[in-house]
């Protein structure tokens, strides 16, 4: 969406997907539906303007007010699968009523286009939806933590603000305890959690994600490396018993310094 000088139709999204379908291969395909909003603008998708943009109309709370555009990206992603792995998950899910208004498109679509090796899931952006997580975990397949926008809520720091955002630290213990519930929830439930956002990559943050059950880190390309070399170096036993204790922690700061004293 944002490589096109305007709204890209459902032929032409078909077709950027399935490039990333032949390059994958037989492996799974993770795939956010439309996120703009907030601090993602699209030119050719005007929005009003917002006294606090990061609290109003962005993510999935836009496109359910624009179905057809959800649609029609979700029909291009179907046949694109082809057949092939693809994960399909929502972001800026905030109330179960979005979920299954989401879901509900989504199975129109499918009625049209069968997938069959198909899972759908949610962001975990929102504080809410960590907190019902329970619910959630019963109806999707898996969760994907966005932490970047969650620690921006949970603290209510602007992750963009010139002075503050340095504050805005993912080792929160309020953070490390959403994530904690989240990833049990899932887990009572057969579905697996990703965590996304600068946390995954954070040298210390990743034995306690790890000990706290974090199925999967999704990272930047260049972090790829760095953080599968760390990965093997750890033993599971240690990083539970790390993330234990980190879940005592009051700030921040007395996270990084226990992860630094395990390291």
């Amino acid at each position: 969406f944002m490589s096109h000088a305007s709204a890209p139709d459902e032929a032409q999204q078909e077709k950027d997907y399935r490039v990333v379908f032949d390059a994958m291969g037989s492996r799974p395909v993770v795939v956010r539906t439309l996120d703009v909003g907030g601090d993602k603008p699209l030119p050719y998708l005007p929005l009003p303007k917002e006294d606090n943009p990061f609290l109003g109309e962005r993510g999935l709370r836009m496109t359910l007010r624009r179905p057809q555009l959800l649609r029609q990206q979700l029909s291009a992603l179907l046949k694109a699968a082809d057949g092939r792995p693809l994960r399909i998950m929502f972001p800026m899910v905030g109330r179960l009523e979005e979920w299954h208004a989401a879901k509900a498109i989504l199975d129109d679509a499918l009625a049209e286009t069968p997938c069959t090796n198909l899972q759908v899931g949610i962001m975990v952006e929102v504080p809410s939806v960590a907190l019902i997580a329970e619910h959630l975990a019963k109806e999707v397949d898996f969760f994907s933590i966005g932490t970047n926008d969650l620690t921006q809520y949970v603290l209510a720091i602007d992750r963009g603000h010139p002075i503050l955002s340095a504050e805005a630290d993912g080792l929160h213990p309020s953070i490390l305890q959403l994530i904690s519930q989240t990833v049990s929830a899932a887990h009572r439930h057969g579905k697996w959690v990703g965590v996304c956002g600068e946390l995954a990559a954070d040298s210390k943050a990743v034995p306690i994600l790890l000990g706290l059950g974090v199925d999967e880190l999704s990272v930047s390309a260049g972090s790829i490396p760095l953080v599968k070399a760390q990965v093997r170096r750890l033993n599971t036993r240690e990083c539970k018993e790390l993330a234990a204790e980190a879940l005592t922690c009051a700030t921040a700061a007395e996270v990084r310094s226990l992860s630094s004293r395990n390291g």
